[in-house]
């Protein structure tokens, strides 16, 4: 008895072991023969399910494009959940020095917390940082 039957008290039944084996009913190329298309079943079914995501996933997705003028809304943190664009986080053009790349420097009022989370085998510093022209509720 294997320890698999020991433990659940049936054999195990992997994809490579779909019907009953003994050497009485298979041996050598027959065995093989069977695993080998029994492996080509699984590629086709593997094959099948991420042809079937891509599509729907494909249909979900579009393409987003803009124009000059467009206002939109810069998130900062991809630790926080998804914001979306309202008027009061429209900050207007004239408060706001642009670069000649179209960036812009935010300036750091003062730091609100400090955190370390804990990865598998790293340890990441979080800073909550308050920005001049923000509120504390917009602090990133």
């Amino acid at each position: 008895m294997t320890t698999f039957e020991d433990l659940y008290t049936r054999k195990c039944k992997t994809p490579l072991y779909w019907s009953e084996l003994s050497a009485s009913k298979m041996v050598g190329v027959d065995l093989i023969q069977e695993t080998e298309d029994k492996v080509r079943i699984i590629w086709d079914s593997l094959k099948a399910a991420s042809n079937h995501q891509k599509l729907d996933t494909d249909l979900k997705r579009k393409d987003i494009e803009f124009a000059g003028g467009d206002r939109v809304f810069l998130k900062v943190s991809s630790w926080k959940k998804v914001l979306r664009s309202d008027p009061s986080q429209v900050i207007p053009h004239n408060e706001i020095e642009l670069q000649s790349d179209l960036t812009y420097l935010e300036e750091l009022v003062r730091i609100l917390a400090h955190e370390v989370k804990e990865l598998r085998n790293k340890r990441v510093p979080l800073v909550k940082v308050l920005w001049h022209r923000h509120g504390s509720e917009e602090a990133t």
